[in-house]
């Protein structure tokens, strides 16, 4: 297997080209190529061919029937990529079962539909035109987590994969509209409410409008137009470019809410009447606090770069609801709900999971966005600012990406855990006070006296870090905080220049 062979070559057509770095935690994500970039791609077809047997071969191994649900996001590769990843997985004998353009949910969906338990979804998700990748699993509604890509890694790179007859292609047809209904299935909503539904042009245009529509909302569409130049912005409900322009048409119309949706529709960004953004993480609290009145002694699932809030809050309490705080990522929050029997996990950046009896498990921006629909009618009296005025007050900065290469961020994370550990047991303060828990989980999540906390964890899609900071007190404590953290990062060269100021 090479990682080395430049396009516009004989190498490049010949051969498998596969980069080690795009095997991540819990999926895999590689630079294909873009026709207005110079960067060299880090996977050819013929390497998503041999990547499509490896997984072929995992499926075997692992002892499950050789089918598989395919689908790929709308990007102008993602097809020709899919079938290449086809071609391996017929090669390693597994039946294709292909449900064509397809958000990530309607893909987990079709493993439920078709009775199919592996999965696999082409999809760059949020990522800028260029970049490819897939989603996995072999166990509904769970995805792969690090053991899984671990060895699918090391059957790939070392080309163990085994080629055996038996495979075959099956092109499935009326997923999507079954998709569609099954979201609907049982709500009724009797508020009437006016939402402006943000795509990006991604791949949930072709889904959220009507959805919402058979939800009895009217819907304003923005950018529900597939157009896989992404004319505006990335499809990602947690940039803020697409956030504010969201919000300007939620005044703009008088709208009771916006939702944004992410690329492939397993993410939901909310916006509420008045313009103002809601971070991820504290729309998961009002969907608790909602969910957990209507099942009594819930259980719920957060990341750790989720706000304090939610360990905290009295209504929680009341409500007889605990947290879990659980490492960031879908695949991890996903298989820890499940584990422990959530009624839902929230991740910040937008992935939310219900689980039965609201929902499969596997992360849906659209049953996401009927739950909050459901949250506001169960609260006729009271808008989307409303209910986020009656959460306790807190103080939080955007999630925050500082540069850092995939070969070293895992190493530099590491030393920034030992540093707040050490400093948490010399009795160092840090912003003036001194550092009351330590949760190594996931990176490090360091929490003050008073309760004001700062997040530092490597990214498991992108060559970057990732700090989150929130505070009780005030927005200036907020900055003081993350004040740490920056010079903490300035002292390990391998992170990019970090000149985001709040």
């Amino acid at each position: 297997m090479r990682s080395d062979i430049q396009p516009n070559t004989w190498d490049f057509e010949t051969e498998a080209l596969v980069t080690p770095t795009g095997f991540r935690e819990y999926d895999a994500r590689w630079w294909f190529g873009h026709s207005s970039s110079d960067k060299p791609p880090q996977i050819n077809l013929y390497g998503v061919q041999a990547l499509g047997k490896g997984l072929g071969t995992l499926i075997h191994e692992v002892g499950k029937r050789p089918h598989i649900v395919t689908g790929h996001d709308f990007r102008s590769y993602s097809l020709a990529v899919k079938q290449a990843l086809q071609v391996g997985l017929m090669e390693a004998g597994i039946t294709v079962h292909d449900i064509g353009l397809a958000l990530s949910p309607t893909a987990y969906f079709a493993q439920f539909h078709l009775d199919v338990d592996c999965v696999a979804m082409v999809t760059a998700s949020h990522n800028s035109n260029g970049w490819t990748g897939v989603k996995m699993g072999v166990e509904r509604p769970l995805t792969f987590g690090p053991d899984e890509m671990s060895r699918l890694k090391e059957i790939v790179l070392s080309e163990q994969g085994v080629a055996r007859d038996g495979g075959g292609y099956v092109r499935e047809t009326g997923v999507a509209e079954a998709f569609k209904a099954d979201v609907v299935k049982g709500a009724s909503i009797g508020r009437k409410l006016k939402i402006v539904a943000a795509c990006g042009n991604g791949t949930a245009g072709a889904f959220a409008p009507d959805v919402l529509e058979a939800l009895g909302a009217e819907v304003i569409a923005m950018d529900c137009e597939l157009d896989h130049t992404f004319p505006r912005y990335n499809p990602n409900p947690e940039d803020m470019k697409m956030l504010h322009a969201l919000a300007a048409r939620v005044k703009e119309t008088g709208a009771d809410i916006g939702l944004a949706f992410d690329g492939d529709g397993d993410r939901c960004g909310v916006v509420d009447e008045t313009g103002d953004e809601i971070f991820a993480d504290k729309v998961g609290l009002m969907l608790a606090r909602d969910l957990s009145a209507e099942h009594g002694d819930a259980k719920f699932v957060v990341d750790v770069k989720s706000t304090g809030l939610y360990a905290i809050d009295p209504v929680l309490r009341a409500n007889g609801a605990t947290t879990d705080y659980w490492k960031t990522g879908h695949s991890y929050i996903k298989r820890r709900s499940h584990e422990l029997g959530a009624l839902a996990g929230f991740e910040k950046s937008g992935h939310y999971f219900l689980q039965p009896p609201i929902g499969r498990g596997y992360d849906d921006a659209l049953v996401s966005a009927r739950c909050i629909l459901e949250m506001l009618d169960r609260n006729p009296d009271k808008s989307m600012s409303d209910l986020k005025k009656a959460l306790p007050v807190s103080y939080g900065s955007p999630t925050m990406s500082p540069s850092c290469a995939d070969e070293v961020k895992y190493d530099v994370v590491a030393r920034i855990v030992a540093e707040f550990q050490r400093r948490a047991e010399a009795g160092e303060a840090v912003a003036g006070r001194q550092i009351a828990d330590v949760n190594t989980v996931n990176g490090v999540r360091f929490t003050l006296e008073g309760g004001a906390w700062g997040l530092v964890r490597a990214s498991s899609n992108t060559p970057n870090l990732v700090v989150v900071v929130e505070s009780p007190d005030s927005q200036d404590d907020v900055r003081a905080v993350f004040a740490a953290i920056k010079e903490e990062l300035s002292r390990h060269p391998e992170v990019g220049g970090f000149d985001q100021e709040l």
